[in-house]
């Protein structure tokens, strides 16, 4: 059966949809990485309703406090009929704006978008005052009106509007939208026409990840390969261009650094004090400010370890860049600009680029570390019995050696899940289980603790490590594309 256009964001839907049976006003947060489906998910939630829908323009050296009203008149305009001609004053203040819309919205179910919220109010400094004052005075008369703030720069709507003291207590629901987990990743692409097999859509999702405008670009009659070169290595592929994009949208003033701390990470995992020293920062507070801001933004992750003996956390950490665009692009896209504009991969293979197998490592673990609770279902491990769960790692002491694995997971039963996710082109060979005993060999297990071996795979695995049962859970990377937590 053909699947509907819209695919998964179902939790997310059902939070939405609970607002629909409360008897006063709400005022919504919803925040992400740009291109995560945001807007697309509330016109989905507002398909029903009546829905009005307004979007800040994207900041440059022309754009003014001004032409951020103008626009927004503009849509009220083009969305609305209005009963008069205000003109002349229309747009010279938020608050007559705020009041013409409230006006004209003051009776029954309405959905109300304020999208790139940040785009909107970040030009002048009574916006987020006299918006304020709208919802108290005016928004929420209407008991059945949602009005929804919706931005890709999380900093600001964290800073501005969740952490701000004029907006405490008003706040209704807030979500933050993932990537989409790996089943609707699969729906999303089989949705398209992609019918390859299941490493075909490694190699896509290496690439795009989770994000649902990135996946709507497969093309369903090129093989993976061919699909990857459209996006990436043709001068006019839709993601050759849009890391720049994402920059310019979210870190203007400081997206040098950002980059710095970016372009680190995509040659993997690091400490704090590993990216003060590659970075030539001093140790302070400013690198973690930045740091906090990647998170926020949804591009990377910081991993923390634990201690065993008693499941508390670790004051050691690893940062992590989770979204594989970024490290694609980073790792072969930025530093091909000039072939790609002469169209000089046209006849090159992607498994030839150089480091391919050890990049699609990284992709192939985040997209797992990303999903992990398909792989709890796959393991059949609730939740709440989990103590705690993350890539984890110990340096080398006098007493301990040190040791990286690639995740484990630690049960109230003090049982160790112990997970090698392995990307290998062919079926993985029987050397992986020596490999394996060495890191267990590694890690300071307590008495009384037992430990289960598992294998996360994509191309298969060959008799010998079948045979020789050493793994308690050999997982292929399809299930969890297939199964997900159904």
């Amino acid at each position: 059966m053909k699947p509907a256009n819209f695919i998964g964001r179902k939790e997310e839907l059902k939070q939405l949809n609970l607002l629909l049976n409360k008897r006063t006003a709400s005022l919504v947060v919803i925040r992400g990485r740009r291109r995560v489906g945001k807007s697309r998910l509330i016109e989905e939630f507002a398909k029903k309703h009546r829905f009005l829908r307004f979007s800040g323009i994207p900041p440059t050296s022309e754009v003014t406090a001004q032409s951020q009203r103008d626009i927004f008149f503009q849509q009220l305009a083009q969305q609305v009929q209005l009963p008069w001609n205000p003109a002349g004053w229309e747009s010279k203040n938020w608050s007559s704006l705020f009041y013409v819309l409230a006006e004209l919205t003051r009776e029954g179910r309405v959905i109300i978008l304020f999208d790139e919220i940040s785009w909107m109010g970040s030009y002048d400094p009574l916006f987020l005052g006299q918006l304020k004052n709208a919802w108290d005075m005016e928004f929420k008369k209407n008991d059945k009106l949602i009005l929804i703030f919706c931005g890709s720069v999380s900093t600001w709507i964290e800073k501005n509007i969740i952490r701000s003291t004029g907006f405490f207590g008003r706040i209704s629901s807030y979500l933050t939208l993932g990537e989409l987990p790996l089943p609707d990743c699969n729906l999303f692409i089989e949705n398209q026409g992609f019918r390859g097999t299941t490493y075909d859509k490694l190699k896509l999702l290496s690439v795009s990840g989770g994000i649902p405008s990135y996946l709507e670009q497969i093309q369903p009659k090129m093989n993976a390969d061919d699909n990857i070169k459209n996006l990436c290595f043709r001068k006019d592929g839709v993601l050759v261009n849009e890391f720049d994009l994402i920059f310019h949208d979210l870190f203007t003033k400081r997206s040098v650094i950002y980059k710095k701390i970016i372009e680190k990470l995509a040659d993997g995992p690091m400490e704090l004090n590993d990216l003060h020293k590659e970075l030539s920062y001093q140790k302070s507070g400013v690198m973690g400010e930045y740091l906090d801001e990647l998170i926020k933004a949804g591009f990377i992750k910081r991993d923390f370890t634990w201690k065993v003996k008693s499941g508390e956390e670790s004051r050691l950490s690893h940062f992590r860049l989770s979204d594989n665009y970024l490290r694609f692009y980073l790792k072969y896209v930025e530093n091909n600009r000039v072939k790609i504009e002469k169209d000089g991969f046209r006849d090159t293979p992607l498994s030839t680029l150089p480091g391919w197998d050890t990049i699609m490592g990284y992709q192939f673990e985040n997209l797992v570390l990303n999903n992990r609770q398909s792989l709890w279902h796959q393991l059949k491990i609730s939740p709440g019995y989990i103590v705690a769960d993350n890539p984890f790692f110990q340096r080398k002491t006098t007493t301990q050696k040190g040791c990286q694995v690639d995740y484990l997971i630690q049960t109230r039963h003090k049982l160790l899940f112990v997970c090698e996710i392995k990307f290998s082109r062919n079926e993985i060979k029987g050397s992986i289980i020596e490999n394996m005993k060495e890191k267990i060999r590694r890690i300071s297990i307590p008495k009384g603790f037992a430990v289960s071996t598992v294998l996360i795979h994509v191309n298969g695995v060959e008799d010998a490590v079948t045979d020789s049962g050493y793994f308690d859970h050999v997982i292929d990377f399809g299930s969890l594309l297939e199964n997900g937590l159904q």
